[in-house]
């Protein structure tokens, strides 16, 4: 019997282990398509200041192409980010956003 709750013992606090890393690298995962959103918005904003606020003709083929990203940015589940200008909110521009983790379009997951 006390072999048994020993190996329990270890049982729980490598499932423990396993939870808490699988949290962590969700927060990471979040904290990179964070990252990514600032970088798309800068480049959507240098965009709008350079061409009288008007949206970016073509998206992100059109900002990479005009030289304002490297890139298409992404999230870090290797979606592309959504830019939706002119915005569908009142008071806003435009709309920058990822689909978060579970990749579904305005799910409640998604990140801004």
């Amino acid at each position: 019997m006390g072999r048994a709750r020993v190996a329990l013992g270890v049982l729980g606090v490598l499932l423990l282990i396993v939870l808490l890393r699988h949290r962590e690298r969700r927060k990471a995962e979040v904290r990179t398509t964070r990252a990514e959103l600032l970088f798309a918005r800068r480049a959507v904003d240098s965009y709008r200041a350079d061409h009288a606020l008007e949206c970016p003709k073509g998206g992100w083929v059109g900002l990479t192409a005009a030289g304002y990203l490297p890139r298409v940015p992404a999230d870090a589940w290797g979606r592309a980010l959504r830019l939706t200008c002119p915005s569908v909110r009142a008071g806003r521009s435009y709309d920058l956003s990822s689909d978060g983790p579970d990749g579904e379009p305005g799910g409640l997951d998604r990140i801004e």
